[in-house]
Order: C-alpha cells, then sequence, then structure tokens
C-alpha cells in the first residue's frame, strides 16, 4: 500500500477488471477443497506415458528416413562417414575413432547398411513400444534405448 492511504471496512473493493476462476477468498467463508484424491497420480502417469511415447515416434520416424538420408544411397551415407572417420585415425576402429562417433555400426557388417539401420530402428522401436505398453522403464532397458538412439543420430552427420 502507498504510504499515507489507510484502509478500512468501509473502503469499497474495486472489482477486478479480469474475471477469476478461482473464489475470492473474502467472499466465502469455506476453505478451499482440496483437489481430488489421485489427481497428481493421473498427471504423472499421463507425463510419463507422453515421455515413453517420445521414443516409439523417434524410432518410427527413424525407421522411415533412414534409408533415405544416411543409407547405401542416402543423401550422406553413413558407410562413407565410418569410413572416413576410420581414414582420419589411419585405418584403427579403435577407441580413438569409437570416441570421435559412438555407435554400434562399428561393431557390425557394413556391406548391408541398410539393413543395419532398419535393424537398429526395429531393436529400438520394439523396446519402446515394450516399455510404454508395460511401463516397466529400468535401467538396463532405458540404457538400451539411449545407446540404440545415440548409435543412430552419431552416424547421422551434420546437415
Amino acid at each position: 500500500m502507498a504510504p499515507g492511504i489507510v484502509r478500512n471496512a468501509q473502503t469499497p473493493r474495486i472489482p477486478a477488471l479480469i474475471p477469476s476462476r478461482c473464489p475470492d477468498p473474502a467472499s466465502s467463508s469455506r476453505p478451499a477443497a482440496p483437489p481430488p484424491p489421485g489427481a497428481h497420480t493421473q498427471l504423472c502417469s499421463c507425463s510419463r506415458s507422453f515421455a515413453l511415447f517420445l521414443p516409439v515416434v523417434a524410432f518410427l520416424v527413424a525407421l522411415h528416413q533412414n534409408k533415405q538420408l544416411i543409407g547405401d544411397r542416402g543423401l550422406l551415407p553413413c558407410r562413407a562417414y565410418l569410413e572416413s572417420v576410420r581414414r582420419y585415425f589411419q585405418g584403427r576402429g579403435g577407441w580413438d575413432a569409437v570416441s570421435y562417433a559412438p555407435t554400434v555400426l562399428w561393431l557390425l557388417d557394413w556391406s548391408h547398411m541398410n539393413a543395419n539401420l532398419d535393424a537398429l530402428a526395429l531393436l529400438g522401436l520394439g523396446v519402446s513400444s515394450f516399455v510404454l505398453v508395460t511401463g516397466c522403464a529400468n535401467m538396463v532397458l532405458m540404457a538400451t534405448l539411449w545407446v540404440l538412439y545415440m548409435s543412430l543420430v552419431n552416424v547421422g552427420q551434420i546437415w
């Protein structure tokens, strides 16, 4: 309040210009009702389901777009990228190359890269669908999803 202004019981209240959805505590003698039981639990389960739905979408998109973007005949083939990384590290496919471009594809045969990319996307789609349906999101499954997703992202290169 500004100095010098004294508010007493006879001072009229100025009505709010924006109607409020919350009841005015001065006009109600009853305390506000608590939220219904389970409201917080419903919010948590809804946000958890949304968070578990994101990997399903990510791997589904990867399944449909990997061959055209980073496949054998894609815009930026990942086989050429991995070979250039290997050449950069003088032909060694050791820890230096793996730390530069961490991907599971270092361990797989590169002769059928489209099949490898589809296998990674399908495996990720299967694991993420299992997590979404069952709600069983333990550390092993989430780490598997992370490794599979990062394997695809790290060979995707910069556009």
